[in-house]
């Protein structure tokens, strides 16, 4: 069951245009199909790839800030020179035969 917390502030939402100059942390997770929480941590340690409204308000990003994000997130892990891990297909559904006695 997901908080009322959570709902507001850890679902994606899709921006009003895709192309605005600035966008709120969910706005931009929605843009770069991402979850939140992996851009908040991914920004936490990046403080030069976001901006902050007022003290330690909203976490925004402008269009500068978002093609870093994709270009870093694109270029893969830099802890090991992997790529990073993507999202798994869901499986397909085989179709069963039967056992022949």
């Amino acid at each position: 069951m997901a908080t009322k917390a959570y709902e507001l502030y850890g679902v994606p939402s899709a921006p009003e245009d895709p192309a605005q100059e600035y966008m709120t942390v969910q706005e931009t997770a929605y843009v770069l199909k991402c979850s939140v929480s992996w851009l908040r941590r991914f920004l936490r340690n990046r403080s030069t790839l976001c901006g902050r409204t007022g003290r330690g308000g909203r976490i925004i990003t402008n269009r500068e800030q978002r093609a870093a994000i994709h270009a870093a997130r694109s270029a893969g892990d830099p802890r090991t020179g992997q790529s990073m891990p993507r999202r798994r297909s869901p499986r397909r559904a085989t179709a069963k035969t039967p056992v022949a006695p």
